[in-house]
């Protein structure tokens, strides 16, 4: 279908290259006749549009500069042609198919960063302008009738809300960049515990979406393993030269239902601090059933309750926890957070002494 296309295009351009094309159309016609992926000479251009070679040369310069990722080869056999995977074939989409692409796509909007957001703003005009003209007006503005809550902050896990920045979004859109073109990536995650920045080189994996956080999956080069970053975390990311191949074992399915927090917490507590807190069974089953705190490691106590042991990832978390969990809850140490706790505690029984 797309060569049968190609050839009519072609056809079209032989019969009708004695009349007079205008710089856009003659550039358009180029782009189309070097998507076949074969060389296309300066000179079969020049002849086939009536122009000159500097003509033709003028043309590739501005394909060049409006981003079109035009290869040229030198010598007798030389010529040009687009990047491979620039242009997909044709894809021809009836009219509920499209109105369900545009409905997603007014979904996928809720989140405040969306990976390759600008080619996702490109690819819903052409999405619209495919549609009968009665649908413009009704698909174009798709969130007028269809609606999505924000995922609300999560109080008791603190540094689960994020603002936006340029840094998440170039992480997030170079991470992606590297997934498609099996590119490694390089950058600077900053790990809040350590409070430092540290260089990562990274193959990328997928990508995961939880509670409004975008969770970046990769093998690191240094170690071997795959990891998951925060992309909000990332800062000065670029896709680098160096290729790799694909895991053809490897899907991110396997990494939800929480499997990548589970990892990271295991590593956490190669690094962090534990945390140790007795809890009767019924917080301890409410805890289990947290997002987060289900995969801390419980064991029983000897005075018929469990210990939750956790890595200690800030103050800001535990301590909130700990006061929420009640009196039925010993926070039993590192002994400088028992000391935190402690020191809140005595601030808030002198005011509650006070009104008394």
């Amino acid at each position: 279908m797309y060569d049968l296309v190609m050839f009519s295009f072609s056809e079209t351009i032989r019969t009708d290259r004695a009349q007079t094309m205008n710089s856009i159309e003659r550039a358009l016609a180029i782009l189309l006749l070097m998507s076949g992926g074969k060389l296309v000479s300066a000179t079969t251009l020049a002849e086939r549009f009536g122009v000159s070679l500097r003509t033709i040369y003028r043309d590739i310069d501005r394909l060049n500069a409006l981003g079109v990722p035009v290869e040229a080869a030198r010598g007798a056999e030389g010529g040009y042609r687009l990047a491979k995977g620039y242009l997909q074939p044709p894809v021809a989409l009836n009219r509920n198919e499209t109105a369900a692409l545009l409905a997603a796509l007014s979904l996928f909007r809720v989140m405040r960063v969306m990976p390759l957001a600008a080619d996702l703003e490109a690819a819903e005009r052409k999405l619209i302008a495919s549609l009968p003209t009665s649908m413009h007006k009704l698909l174009s503005d798709a969130d007028r009738f269809i609606g999505t809550e924000p995922v609300p902050p999560d109080i008791f896990h603190s540094g689960t809300k994020a603002e936006p920045t340029a840094f998440w979004q170039q992480a997030l859109d170079n991470f992606m960049i590297g997934l498609l073109e099996n590119r490694r990536v390089r950058f600077q995650y900053f790990n809040p515990s350590r409070k430092d920045l540290k260089e990562h080189d990274v193959e990328p994996r997928g990508a995961i979406l939880d509670r409004d956080l975008w969770y970046l999956a990769g093998r690191c080069v240094d170690t071997g393993t795959v990891k998951t970053y925060r992309a909000d975390r990332i800062k000065d990311c670029a896709v680098s030269g160096m290729r790799f191949r694909p895991d053809p074992d490897f899907t991110i399915r396997d990494m939800l239902g929480g499997v990548w927090l589970n990892q990271a917490m295991r590593r956490w507590e190669d690094t962090n601090q534990i945390a140790e807190i007795r809890l009767s069974d019924w917080q301890a089953s409410r805890l289990q059933s947290d997002w987060y705190y289900k995969h801390a490691v419980f064991e029983a106590d000897d005075e018929n309750g469990l210990i939750m042991r956790v890595p200690v990832t800030g103050l800001a978390r535990l301590l909130p926890l700990v006061r929420w969990l009640g009196p039925d809850a010993e926070l039993l140490g590192p002994p400088e957070l028992r000391e935190a706790l402690l020191a809140d505690l005595k601030t808030m029984a002198d005011k509650y002494e006070r009104v008394a």
